[in-house]
């Protein structure tokens, strides 16, 4: 819709290999038609596995720069002209599109067609595998020559897209018959069991699940973001949140993150909560943000605080890399993405460079000194920022600190320790707690919260080795 409304051309990948040559293909339809190009993916679709071919690697020629300010220098003038040359581009294209290979038609029985991209191709071909198939790779612009052709050859046009009917209503705009949301979900993924029963009404029978408990997903053993959000929750503080590991303390037991909406929002979040309700409400709240989605995008908000004398504590779990989405290096960590040695951005003094009086720096396993902090900057009439460090646990240059042990004869199977959800501890038989050596990596989070020296540290030889 978005790229509709952009007169972006978009391709859609349905497997790995697709994934792969749809990319290439981009470049050369960004060439050939003078557009950018997007590649559209899905959850599915980045979670798939498959075997893909490779190619040797093409080295295309170097261009000579030409200045063309009335392509490249949109002022309302020269927009205006330009706007027609990129509806001519996408006119262009559209006709094109009918005779790509990335748009291909599979007629089998033609009594059901099914116009259809993406992941849920997959799904029809397992759901309705004797059924008509035009498979659309190139879902902006559509080919509209192409599928009035096929449903001329087909009896009964169904249109199979998740979400919302972008394919179905051109399609329909165009006086072309078809099925589409009328009895498909525009709410999440579908599934070839599903589409079955839609067009078929062949219900699939399945056996009751088991009982079994819900496995939600959970911070990792050791991670300092649990020795935050276990403060953050003891003083009754409210988390506007980001994108990262730390989304996870929205979730039981921790129960600190109110609310998240994309990359860079908390800060801009609380800096509008204070706008709207006041300085006094914000005094319990906190922005939570990573290290490097503080980089990616949270720094601008954060300058916005300042400039606009805005109250507020923020909050950047510093745990030196990308933890979610695959320990990439930052511009933080002083290393590039390819592991060169770089500079290292210092957050604490970038803080410091937006004119930030009170920015402070706390090892995310010092619970006193944490608990001290938190409580004296949010009550704070101005923008503060609390660093607290301490590196993800999964790193490769991570070394555990040791063991944590429980003396059952000192356990008094209160489970206070146990409060902060970490997955390495569990009860006996007897209640008492016991922790799976397996999984400790020593963080002493537990060990901070026994008050009665049930739990002790065996060291790590490798610690300072």
């Amino acid at each position: 819709m978005v790229a509709r409304a952009a007169v972006v051309p978009v391709l859609e990948p349905s497997d790995s290999e697709e994934a792969r040559v749809f990319m290439k293909k981009a470049f050369d339809i960004s060439e050939e038609y003078d557009t950018v190009v997007m590649v559209r993916t899905t959850t599915r679709l980045a979670h798939s596995q498959g075997i893909v071919n490779l190619e040797d690697r093409v080295e295309p020629e170097d261009k000579v720069y030409t200045r063309d300010i009335a392509k490249h220098l949109l002022m309302p003038g020269t927009a205006k002209k330009r706007h027609l040359v990129v509806e001519a581009n996408m006119k262009r294209l559209a006709e094109d599109a009918c005779s790509m290979e990335l748009n291909r038609t599979e007629y089998r029985d033609t009594s059901i067609g099914v116009i259809s991209s993406g992941i849920p191709y997959q799904y029809v071909r397992e759901a309705l595998p004797e059924a008509s198939v035009l498979k659309l790779g190139m879902v902006n612009p559509l080919p509209k020559e192409l599928i009035k052709e096929f449903a001329s050859k087909v009896e009964k046009l169904y249109i199979v897209e998740e979400l919302e009917p972008v394919i179905e209503e051109q399609v329909r705009s165009w006086g072309i018959s078809c099925t589409g949301k009328e009895i498909f979900t525009i709410q999440g993924e579908y599934s070839a069991n599903m589409i079955r029963e839609a067009v078929l009404g062949e219900k699939t029978e399945y056996p009751q699940p088991a009982d079994a408990p819900a496995r939600p997903p959970i911070l990792c053993p050791g991670c300092p973001h649990r020795s935050v959000f276990s403060v953050l929750k003891k003083l009754k503080i409210h988390g506007a949140g980001d994108i990262g590991c730390y989304t996870l303390g929205a979730l039981e037991p921790l129960s600190v993150m109110d609310e998240n909406v994309c990359m860079g929002a908390s800060i801009s979040t609380l800096h509008g909560m204070e706008k709207a309700k006041g300085k006094d409400y914000v005094k319990n709240w906190v922005a939570l943000i990573g290290d490097s989605t503080f980089l990616h995008t949270g720094v601008n908000s954060l300058m916005n605080m300042v400039y606009n004398k805005a109250t507020g504590t923020v909050m950047i779990l510093d745990n030196s890399t990308t933890g979610m989405t695959g320990h990439q290096d930052h511009p933080a960590t002083g290393k590039t993405l390819k592991g060169e040695t770089t500079y290292a951005i210092n957050i604490y003094g970038l803080c410091k460079a937006l004119g930030i009086e009170h920015v402070y720096e706390v090892n995310a396993f010092d619970l006193e000194e944490l608990e001290k902090v938190i409580k004296r900057e949010t009550q704070r009439d101005e923008v503060s920022v609390i660093i607290t460090k301490s590196p993800c646990a999964l790193l490769k240059s991570f070394v555990p600190s040791g063991t944590c042990v429980v003396d059952a004869e000192k356990c008094k199977k209160c489970g206070v320790c146990m409060s902060s959800g970490c997955p390495a501890m569990s009860r006996a038989a007897d209640h008492t707690v016991v922790i799976d050596e397996t999984m400790c990596n020593g963080c002493g989070l537990c060990m901070q919260n026994c008050k009665f020296d049930a739990i002790s540290l065996i060291p790590n030889p490798k610690k300072n080795a």
